[in-house]
């Protein structure tokens, strides 16, 4: 085989080295400066080198940004982030900004003061700015003009309303985006600036802004101090949040429910209840179904979520009653036992006044108590005394005999008068019943960061749960009557029966019904019989066509059905996903778009202001990453993101959407997905990207509901025949071939 030589002059292009850097820097008033960055070298020599080209003396006052619209510093900590051909500017460094804003925020002018509030704003939201601003007393100062604002400036906001407003909205958005960072506890601020705050809530409900940011703040203070969570929660009332729930802007709906949450999940345990009736009193229930999830507009993630967390905390208020065991010698607790028994037998209790009629009472109450479906049945309390789900169930039986009592005395009457032992022991069933209500709805465990499920069938009835059980007991019963259950076997009996009625009610909460009276109506179209079908139907989806050529068929077509999988993968990373940065708060969000370049060979990302509509074009995402640079995909903690942030750390849920890109020698692309179906996608496309296997779960259901379907369509023709194991036997050669008839 020849060798061909390049010609000894000729130049055959080289790969820069990987640590240099081309970009181009500006400074103003001068042409742009082409130069390269040797990354192996401190940030403070390169900026010295920039300075003196230009001739600029004092180079430690100087900094780089990135020449868009971004604010945010270049370090030693992200510098790695800088790509070939990216623009910078020379700028005065975070400790000199910082020095500036804190002299121009106290200027007598009040247009000067104003810009330079609205400065500060903005530049607070880099960390490396914030770390000097907070070195310099910056927090003190701003809870000082917050404090003194009103009073210092009353005439301006009768004159100069709107600049008075501007001011404040831009002086609170400031504080927030620093102590966003973490860098300054929350314990330090006094009850004046609370009070301040507070006032705002009222005070300027019309300003939009400053009404939103005093939520957050109020809200930050609750979550993250216990001693300003007491001082909060003198400061502001129920009363003053309602009346934004009234509203139209979902916004502040949203920061307004988060502030209910706050407080009612800092709350000591004996004011919890104490504020549930407060919010029963304020009716918050119906004005949030009224003003929040009945009108034309659709629910955002966030509002999702804070209803989600007031679900939780609303149903935790249980976990008092299901952890409590009943006391057989409380005479209150075994009056409802009696009360029980007597609205299902009043009819046939005896007078009191006949003759022997203390034995003759005991047999019958033993008798009932029998009847009732309880295991003891001399001392029906012993039944409660395991928790959970303890003194619940007989608060749930009470209620359900109490406000449905038809539809009691039936299930009881029903059952005590067969004689086939196929009754369904109510008193049993309750307590299991309550017991499984409450595994469903986590009763008693904390809100997730993350999650969005809240069902809007819990906020149309002021005793939710109690009206949930009652739809469900009777389901029970009849789910029995339809299973034939035994009573002689219960733990048997109740086990399946179980089984059958947890997936109905899970199967008809996964629909969302919108009230109570649809919960039922989605239940009585899942019947025993239609349980049976569903199981059949998915049964054979997963397990039908076993048989070896089948089998074989299945492995055959595998490899294009995975390739449309990965075709399909790699087309929505080309789409591109919105993330959010999640922080200690999640109130003042932040949000990163990343997409795949349409030929798949670069990662294009970049900083948001808001969540958007619909897709980010490439252009507009200031940062790229080559997919040749990526050296591997981590996920959960294995992530340089969950290493460092202990709180998240020991979020479940957090670490189950976690995924990091490794590229470079140190560099990090961090991503939290916004659910579990977008964190299969893109491990999935970043995965096939890098040549490795798609192995999340969507990946193996995708495969398994795409096998099944092209398996079945190419057997549309043997519909009904049964296939064998094996193939046929070849036939035997004929002896003649007299039969054949040539054509030509």
């Amino acid at each position: 085989c020849p060798v061909v030589l390049a010609p000894k002059n000729s130049s055959v292009a080289m790969p820069p080295p990987a640590d240099i850097v081309k970009v181009a820097i500006e400074w103003p008033g001068a042409f742009p400066k082409l130069m390269e960055i040797d990354q192996k070298k401190p940030l403070s020599s390169i900026i010295k080198e920039v300075c003196d080209g230009w001739s600029l003396a004092n180079h430690d006052q100087f900094a780089l940004q990135y020449a868009d619209s971004s604010i945010f510093y270049i370090t030693e900590k992200n510098r790695n982030e800088i790509k070939n051909g990216a623009i910078l500017r020379l700028t005065t460094s975070p400790a000199q900004n910082a020095q500036q804003l804190h002299e121009r925020i106290q200027s007598s002018s009040m247009d000067a003061k104003l810009e330079a509030l609205k400065d500060l704003a903005n530049y607070s939201r880099d960390i490396t700015f914030a770390q000097e601003f907070i070195n310099l007393d910056g927090i003190s100062l701003l809870t000082q003009m917050v404090e003194s604002g009103t009073e210092r400036y009353q005439k301006l906001q009768k004159i100069m309303k709107p600049c008075f407003g501007d001011m404040l909205s831009f002086t609170l958005t400031a504080f927030v985006e620093l102590m966003d960072h973490g860098i300054v506890s929350w314990d330090t601020f006094s009850v004046a600036f609370i009070k301040k705050i507070a006032s705002y809530v009222n005070k300027f409900a019309s300003d939009i802004s400053i009404l939103q940011r005093s939520l957050a703040i109020l809200e930050s203070m609750v979550l993250n101090s216990h001693d300003l969570y007491q001082k909060v929660a003198q400061e502001i009332t129920i009363g003053q949040l309602i009346p934004h729930l009234q509203g139209t802007d979902q916004e502040i709906q949203t920061y307004t429910i988060a502030v209910i949450n706050a407080l009612f999940l800092k709350a000591p345990d004996d004011k919890r209840q104490e504020m549930a009736n407060i919010l029963a009193q304020k009716q918050l229930r119906s004005i949030i179904l009224t003003h929040v999830i009945r009108t034309q507009r659709a629910i955002n993630n966030e509002m999702a979520h804070q209803l989600y967390v007031l679900q939780v905390l609303t149903f935790n208020l249980l976990e008092d009653r299901m952890m409590t065991k009943m006391d057989p010698q409380d005479q209150a607790q075994r009056d409802i036992i009696f009360e029980l028994r007597r609205i299902a037998f009043d009819a046939e209790s005896e007078p009191n006044n006949s003759s022997g009629s203390m034995e003759k009472r005991k047999s019958m109450y033993t008798r009932d108590y029998k009847k009732l479906g309880f295991i003891n049945h001399v001392n029906p309390a012993m039944d409660f005394t395991q928790t959970p789900p303890g003194m619940l169930a007989l608060d749930n039986m009470l209620y359900f005999a109490k406000h449905h009592q038809d539809a009691y005395i039936r299930i009881v009457l029903e059952n005590s008068s067969r004689e086939d032992k196929h009754e369904c022991p109510f008193g049993r069933s309750s307590i299991e019943l309550t017991k499984m209500l409450c595994e469903i709805l986590k009763v008693g465990e904390l809100p997730s960061e993350t999650c969005n499920d809240f069902h809007p069938m819990f906020f149309t009835h002021d005793r939710s749960f109690e009206e949930f059980f009652c739809i469900c007991i009777q389901l029970l019963n009849k789910t029995w009557k339809e299973m034939r259950a035994t009573s002689e076997d219960f733990n048997k009996a109740r086990k399946r029966v179980m089984q059958v009625v947890k997936e109905q009610i899970m199967r008809a909460l996964t629909t969302k019904p919108s009230s109570l009276d649809q919960f039922k109506s989605k239940l009585q179209n899942l019947s025993y019989t239609e349980i049976l079908k569903i199981r059949q139907s998915e049964r054979m989806n997963q397990e039908d066509f076993q048989s070896r050529p089948i089998l074989e068929l299945k492995e055959k077509i595998q490899p294009e059905i995975l390739e449309l999988i990965k075709q399909q993968r790699l087309n929505r990373l080309v789409e591109g996903t919105c993330f959010r940065k999640l922080n200690s708060r999640r109130r003042q969000d932040k949000f990163w778009y990343c997409r795949l370049s349409p030929n798949h060979k670069v990662l294009h990302y970049g900083d948001l202001e808001e969540s958007p509509q619909g897709e980010v074009p490439h252009d507009s995402l200031q940062d790229k990453l080559p997919v040749a640079d990526i050296k591997a995909v981590v996920t959960g903690k294995d992530c340089p993101h969950m290493k460092e942030k202990g709180a998240l750390k020991q979020n479940k849920e957090v670490l189950e959407l976690a995924f990091s890109i490794l590229y470079d020698s140190s560099g990090q692309l961090n991503f939290i997905a916004p659910d579990k179906h977008e964190y299969c996608v893109w491990t999935d496309g970043l995965n096939a990207l890098l040549g490795k296997d798609m192995l999340s779960d969507l990946t193996r259901n995708d495969l398994d509901t795409l096998l099944s379907m092209e398996i079945k369509l190419r057997l549309l023709d043997l519909e009904n025949i049964q296939i064998p194991d094996a193939p046929p036997p070849i036939p035997k050669e004929p002896s003649n071939y007299d039969f054949v008839y040539d054509c030509n």
